[in-house]
């Protein structure tokens, strides 16, 4: 008999399937699971190391109340009486506009999110501060000008084309893409493919990458608005796909007529031959692109993201095969929000819009800090560490002292818990039902339903119960029928009928949907979050059944319960729908169903890069010399999540790395303690000499700075951060062009 249990990685955005041996309660062996359709077997370092994420004396184990600076342990009714007590008084006396939600999802476990989000919502926030707009909504923002929503993500058809370009991507650390460097190096091995990386430094991907691009840190938007200027100075532009498919393109011609491309791309330091080289092999071969943290945080952010669109789209790379596609999924990880809207709420004090009903966690510090009457106030933190995750720490640090109450729901006691008024135990993603929805692949749509492999010693909870709670004892939650429990009791098909009519009696109770599901089949199933799922899945949208179709399942009423029942058989994952290849322009929700390339907001700032104004902007002072790249993608980073640094035991570890002709020009050693300064804030820091890191750019890795059995682990690189170093529209922290200074201590 087979005793190895079939589960996930929850520490990055791929879950790669694994295999667990659970001995005495204990993971104690994993492996990758060949069995999962989407993985194969293929898991990185993290997901062999996982048993450090579940196992470690830093967990949660019981409600803790801040006390006189201490914590004490405190019952569960306690701790939610008095956490609704003091939500309600605030909401009583300052509104909801001080109240903010702030992550609830992370990497691994996003059925949390139905319950949260609808806990603040039935409160009347729309405050929601998540991760995605630290770093993606800028992107995003894009996909929703230029598709109409949102929410659908163009991603790279990456098994179907012959050219893949890694923009500001590092996948063979960073990964991104199922399996990424068996992928990556497939490319870049293959005789008629190319792998093309666009990236300041000689990273992992650009080493093993046919053709790489490295341009000078901080140019992306010159060496884009270049090859946009080449191609249809060329009229290489690809006029019948235009014609069809594109709207406003004459309306931005003129943005690049008469632009200096050669001089452009000398400041860019690169050879303009190698440039114009590229924009041939664009307009001419099937290819797709794969961008990342290295434009959306950089200078020009969202602007990156806009003119890459722009290119994707007159060279015909947008919604075709091998192209750039808009993937399927089971639910989207967020929403759709219009900055334009008068009801989108804006931030108080900074002025920011949600995107995907998002709002920026970089401008929280200021909401909180501030002398409006409306300020922040109360902010929930789950699955979230912003005193580690986010930039300026040190404002964080200060603006969080002064909340009237922060609450933290979380797997382990993390800075922010440190600092919370009540820290609430969380199971983990190995100790609940759980599930995520990423989608990465394509033509086929992914799906597992993850299952309990080992359970929890303590009192934790699973997220989704803890807000069910909160809302019951804030009065969200209306009396059920007994038929409504009963029915929960005998079988989903019952229980399905009887919710039904009782929601057809009582339309106001589709407003707290999760929180019945949780009360009633959660009860029956053990699981809130396993209810919450069986209802996403029955209520699936059209296009989401027309791919289970495709899929293989049997359309109809009975179509939702045949797939959760499926998912409940295979718990090492399974195709659950399959695009429509030949039609994903038919996905685009534009009003005229084109995609749209003139966005008016982006005139003056396109127009703005000329090499005049970026050759100004990119001397470097004599204060700060260097450009810190703040959160460098590596092996030994798992964000926050992974407390216990004995998982990286013999690796070296939260360095400062340097190119050597820098730190021979600064006199300066590999493994040497230097001192690095920004306007931020300055930290000590090993040195660690390697030609990864390009000449005028120093790196550091994200994650560390962690407070683990009275020891500090590593440099938390985000207390050399501004949070006013952002993007203008999306917030995005410019985190990789951060000025800086290197000396010896």
């Amino acid at each position: 008999m087979d005793d190895w249990l079939k589960t996930a990685c929850v520490l990055c955005a791929q879950n790669c399937g694994l295999k667990v041996r659970v001995e005495g309660n204990k993971i104690v062996k994993v492996r990758g699971d060949k069995d999962n359709p989407r993985s194969v077997g293929y898991v990185c370092r993290k997901g062999t190391k996982i048993p450090y994420y579940q196992h470690h004396n830093q967990r949660l184990t019981h409600p803790l109340k801040r006390v006189n600076g201490e914590f004490i342990e405190i019952s569960w009714d306690q701790a939610i009486s008095e956490i609704a007590e003091k939500m309600q008084k605030g909401l009583d006396q300052y509104g909801p506009r001080s109240f903010a939600l702030m992550g609830c999802g992370g990497q691994g476990s996003h059925t949390e999110g139905a319950f949260g989000t609808t806990l603040f919502r039935n409160l009347g926030s729309h405050y929601h501060y998540n991760a995605v707009a630290q770093e993606l909504t800028g992107f995003f923002w894009v996909n929703g000008r230029s598709l109409g929503r949102q929410t659908l993500l163009p991603g790279p058809d990456e098994d179907h084309t012959e050219m893949l370009l890694a923009i500001g991507w590092n996948g063979m650390e960073s990964h991104q893409m199922p399996q990424a460097p068996k992928k990556l190096k497939h490319l870049a091995k293959h005789p008629d493919k190319l792998l093309v990386a666009i990236d300041p430094r000689l990273s992992e991907t650009a080493r093993i990458a046919n053709i790489h691009v490295p341009l000078k840190p901080g140019t992306d938007a010159l060496l884009a608005k270049s090859v946009i200027s080449i191609i249809l100075d060329e009229n290489w532009q690809k006029q019948d796909y235009i014609n069809a498919y594109v709207n406003g393109f004459d309306q931005i011609k003129s943005w690049f007529e008469g632009f200096n491309a050669r001089e452009a791309i000398e400041l860019c330091e690169l050879e303009y031959d190698q440039v114009y080289n590229l924009c041939k092999l664009l307009t001419t071969k099937k290819w797709c692109m794969h961008t990342d943290l290295g434009i959306y945080m950089s200078r020009h952010s969202t602007l990156n993201s806009y003119l890459w669109m722009i290119i994707s789209v007159i060279c015909g790379r947008m919604c075709v095969p091998g192209g750039n596609v808009i993937f399927g999924s089971v639910a989207p990880i967020m929403g759709h929000s219009d900055e334009r809207d008068p009801k989108n709420w804006r931030t108080i004090t900074t002025d920011f819009p949600a995107l995907c009903k998002f709002h920026p966690p970089n401008v929280m510090p200021e909401e909180i800090l501030s002398d409006h009457p409306e300020r922040l106030r109360t902010v929930l933190v789950s699955s979230s560490n912003p005193l580690r995750s986010y930039a300026d720490t040190s404002a964080y640090e200060e603006a969080f002292s002064k909340l009237d109450l922060l609450v933290t729901i979380d797997v382990a006691m993390s800075e922010t818990a440190r600092l919370s008024h009540y820290v609430l135990p969380a199971k983990s993603g190995y100790e609940s039902w759980d599930t995520t929805f990423f989608s990465w692949t394509f033509p086929e749509v992914y799906f597992q339903l993850r299952k309990p492999v080992v359970e929890a010693e303590g009192e934790q909870l699973e997220a989704g119960e803890i807000f069910t709670r909160l809302a019951d004892a804030l009065g969200l939650i209306p009396e059920l029928p007994e038929s409504l429990i009963v029915a929960a009791g005998q079988n989903r098909e019952a229980f399905g009928l009887e919710l039904m009519n009782y929601i057809g009696a009582n339309p106001k109770a589709m407003k707290v949907v999760p929180f019945i599901l949780g009360k009633t089949l959660g009860k029956a199933m053990n699981s809130n979050n396993l209810a919450a799922l069986w209802g996403i899945i029955l209520t699936a949208p059209k296009i989401f059944q027309e791919n289970a179709s495709r899929a293989g399942f049997t359309p109809g009423p009975t179509l939702g319960e045949e797939i959760f029942q499926h998912g409940l058989d295979h718990p090492e994952g399974f195709w659950i729908g399959k695009c429509d290849v030949e039609n994903n322009m038919d996905l685009i929700k534009t009003d005229d169903g084109k995609i749209h390339v003139h966005f008016p907001e982006m005139e003056d700032w396109t127009k703005s890069i000329t090499v005049e104004s970026e050759r100004l902007a990119l001397k470097a002072s004599e204060e700060y010399p260097l450009v810190l790249s703040a959160g460098n993608h590596v092996k030994t980073v798992a964000n926050t999540i992974m407390r216990d640094p004995g998982w990286n035991e013999g690796k070296r570890v939260s360095t400062l790395a340097m190119n050597p002709a820098d730190a021979e020009t600064l006199g300066l050693a590999d493994g040497q303690t230097v001192l690095i300064t920004t306007e931020a804030g300055r930290a000590e820091v090993e040195l660690e000499i390697t030609e990864g890191a390009r000449a005028g750019q120093v790196l550091i890795p994200h994650g560390f700075g962690l407070d683990f059995q009275g020891k500090r682990i590593g440099i938390n690189v985000n207390y050399l951060t501004k949070n006013t170093h952002r993007d203008s529209i999306a917030a995005t922290p410019l985190h990789r062009y951060v000025p800086c200074r290197v000396e010896a201590v």
